[in-house]
């Protein structure tokens, strides 16, 4: 315990906000680190000269602030802070761990999903992992309709050569994942493996993952200019540019009160409301 200030007796604050107070600059100095474990309740209680109830008290503060997450039959841990941007790869390697694994996407191309998914499916194929069932539902714009974003820079028009061009990327890796997963099914690898893509009238300014119905990870799409080649000509677009979101993290607790928890069951709320109503098959 390291790192953790004692409590001032002449401070005129309650025990526990004391505790949480001394808890959380351990957190923002890094003397307890992002994914680090808390010592247990009857720890702190002993380490601070407070009763069990106030030390629980002072959790449930920094759990609020969104500073730590409770994990049931493991204890609390300091939480990957989400103003760090952090990697969805190995998050996405580890959701396949469990049983039931769900990834719901919502963004442009799905490229960087296929990049994320092509590991944990190779490790089923390996027999590595075998969850029972594998649920994939994507979410990209339609490409049949105008787009107001990208826009040529000139005029900020829709240009059907650049939807053209966009359909073949989101098709090669949208379809690759869907294929990918499905044949696990087909294999018997899985004994339940589905994969789904569908097409929103609207472009998304932003790329969201829901996995496993318990992490969130969600990015803005820089809109930068950017020169295509378009029926021979060289365009200047003003272009959605995937590669330079940077993702944050949010993880849901046992708590379902918390900010975190309430992120991530408006961002499947969300993810539902438009799959479920105006989204359409993405027609082969």
């Amino acid at each position: 315990m390291n790192g953790m200030q004692d409590l001032d007796p002449d401070d005129p604050r309650p025990p526990y906000r004391q505790v949480a107070s001394a808890l959380r600059a351990a957190i923002l100095t890094r003397s307890l680190k992002p994914g680090e474990k808390l010592p247990s309740g009857p720890e702190l209680a002993k380490r601070y000269g407070v009763a069990r109830m106030t030390a629980q008290q002072a959790i449930r503060v920094l759990r609020e602030e969104g500073l730590v997450v409770s994990r049931q039959g493991s204890g609390v841990f300091v939480r990957e802070r989400t103003e760090r941007p952090v990697g969805l790869r190995p998050h996405i390697e580890r959701a396949f761990e469990a049983e039931k694994v769900t990834v719901d996407f919502a963004g442009f191309s799905g490229e960087t999903l296929h990049g994320a998914m092509s590991e944990p499916l190779d490790k089923i194929r390996a027999g590595q992992v075998r969850p029972e069932s594998i649920r994939v539902r994507i979410l990209v714009p339609d490409p049949a309709q105008p787009w107001t974003l990208p826009a040529t820079v000139d005029g900020l028009a829709d240009s059907p050569a650049f939807r053209a061009r966009a359909t073949g990327i989101m098709r090669r890796h949208t379809e690759a994942v869907v294929e990918a997963v499905n044949e696990l099914g087909e294999l018997g690898l899985v004994a339940d493996a589905a994969a789904e893509v569908r097409v929103a009238p609207a472009v998304p300014l932003f790329k969201l993952y829901v996995i496993n119905d318990a992490e969130v990870f969600f990015g803005y799409y820089p809109v930068q200019e950017h020169t295509v080649k378009l029926d021979g000509d060289q365009v200047p677009m003003w272009d959605l540019m995937g590669k330079d979101a940077t993702l944050f993290h949010h993880s849901a607790d046992s708590d379902p009160d918390t900010l975190a928890s309430q992120y991530v069951a408006q961002s499947k709320m969300w993810f539902d409301s438009v799959w479920g109503s105006v989204a359409r098959p993405f027609s082969r």
